[in-house]
C-alpha cells in the first residue's frame, strides 16, 4: 500500500510560484459543498449566508522573520497590527468586523509580560473598533513567534463587495496615500543595519513620525466606508492594498476580467512619504505601486457617482477601467504610457523579512 512518503515524480519549488500562483494551485479542484457558501477562495473574505445578514471570513498568518522584524517592531504594536490587518479585508468587502480569534504559537524566549504586551495591543484594536475577542489557541514553537488571527465579520447582502464587479469605464479610486508604510519599513530597515554596525549607535527616526505610523499602526479604513454610504455610493468592486497598488489593481482587473489605466499624478502620496523617498533615491511612485501594506482601500465606482465621491477629501481617482482583460497601463508624469507589473512583496519569494 502506497500512503505516499516515497519520493515525488516531479518536485515544483514553492519560490517558483509565489504565494497567489501557489493559492490557486491549491485551491483550484475545490467544490462547495453547502448552499450557504456564497463566496470561498478568491478574494478578501468568505462570505457565508445568515439569515437577512451574510457572514464574512477571513485569515491572516505572520511568521517571525518573514513578516515582521521584532528588533525595531514593540510587541504593543505587532499585536494591534496584526488585528487592524485582518478588520481591514473585511472593510474591503463593505463589511463590519465584528469578533476574531487569535491563535499563537511562541518560543521559550518569550516571557509572560511580553504576551501581555502583545495581547494588550490585540485589545487597544479591538476596542478601537469595537470588535470582540471571542477565543483563539496557544501552543508552543521551536523557532519564534507565529499569529493567526481569524475575522468575523457581516454585512446585508446587497452591501457585500467583491473583486469581481466592476465594469468598463468605471473610475478607479484609492483612499487615503500610499507608499508611506513601505518607506517606514526602508527606514527601520537602514537603521537596524547602522546598529548592527555600531550597536552604540543610536537610530536616527526624528521627524519621521509618520511613514513610521504608518508601519508599525496601520488602520483600517471604516470611515471611508461611512464616507460612501452617506453620499449614496457602493464600489462596484473593492480590495485593500495590502500587497502593493500594482499588485490590487492587477487581482481587480483578473476578477472583473478587464484592465486598467492609471495616472501617475494621481497617485496620492504624503510629502513625508516623498521627502523619504528622495533621500533614498526612490521615485516616490515607486512604493507607492510596489510596497504594500497600506491597508487604504482600491475600488470602482460608476462613473455616474464621480460627483458624490469628489467632494469626499480621502479619496482619490486615480484611473479607469478598460476593456483588455489583465493590461494594466500607466500614464507617467512625462507623459509615457507605460505597462505595469505586480511587483509587491510575496512571502514565498523573498527571503528578507519583510511586511
Amino acid at each position: 500500500m502506497d500512503i505516499g512518503f516515497g519520493e515525488q515524480d516531479k518536485r515544483t519549488e514553492l519560490s517558483e510560484l509565489g504565494e497567489f500562483a501557489l493559492i490557486e494551485k491549491l485551491t483550484k479542484d475545490i467544490d462547495m459543498h453547502n448552499l450557504s457558501t456564497i463566496k470561498g477562495v478568491g478574494d478578501d473574505a468568505a462570505v457565508i449566508a445568515n439569515g437577512p445578514y451574510q457572514t464574512l471570513v477571513s485569515v491572516d498568518l505572520l511568521v517571525e522573520g518573514v513578516h515582521f522584524d521584532l528588533m525595531y517592531t514593540p510587541l504593543k504594536h505587532l499585536g494591534y497590527k496584526a488585528a487592524v490587518v485582518n478588520f481591514s479585508d473585511i472593510a474591503a468587502m463593505n463589511g463590519r468586523a465584528r469578533q476574531i480569534v487569535v491563535g499563537i504559537a511562541v518560543s521559550s524566549r518569550f516571557s509572560l509580560e511580553a504576551l501581555e504586551e502583545l495581547y494588550e495591543g490585540i485589545r487597544l484594536a479591538c476596542d478601537q473598533y469595537g470588535v470582540d475577542l471571542v477565543g483563539g489557541d496557544t501552543t508552543s514553537s521551536t523557532s519564534g513567534l507565529f499569529i493567526s488571527v481569524t475575522v468575523i465579520g457581516e454585512a446585508k447582502p446587497e452591501q457585500v463587495c467583491y473583486r469581481r464587479g466592476a465594469s468598463e469605464n468605471d473610475l478607479l479610486c484609492v483612499s487615503g496615500d500610499l507608499g508611506a508604510a513601505y518607506m517606514g519599513l526602508m527606514l527601520l530597515e537602514r537603521e537596524k543595519a547602522v546598529y548592527k554596525a555600531d550597536p552604540t549607535m543610536q537610530p536616527d527616526l526624528d521627524g519621521y513620525d509618520y511613514v513610521l505610523s504608518r508601519q508599525l499602526k496601520p488602520e483600517a479604513r471604516f470611515d471611508v466606508l461611512e464616507e460612501l454610504e452617506k453620499v449614496g455610493v457602493k464600489p462596484t468592486s473593492m480590495i485593500d492594498i495590502s500587497d502593493g497598488l500594482a499588485s490590487e489593481i492587477m487581482h481587480l482587473c483578473t476578477s472583473s476580467k478587464l484592465g486598467c489605466r492609471i495616472y501617475e499624478t494621481k497617485i496620492p502620496i504624503d510629502p513625508a512619504t516623498v521627502r523619504l523617498a528622495e533621500e533614498f533615491r526612490l521615485v516616490p511612485s515607486i512604493p507607492a505601486l510596489n510596497g504594500g501594506e497600506d491597508y487604504e482601500l482600491l475600488f470602482t465606482i460608476n462613473p455616474s457617482d464621480f460627483e458624490k465621491v469628489r467632494s469626499i477629501d480621502a479619496i482619490s481617482v486615480i484611473g479607469h477601467m478598460t476593456s483588455a482583460p489583465g493590461e494594466v497601463a500607466m500614464v507617467t508624469i512625462d507623459d509615457q504610457l507605460i505597462s505595469l507589473k505586480a511587483q509587491g512583496w510575496d512571502g514565498l519569494k523573498n527571503k528578507n523579512t519583510s511586511h
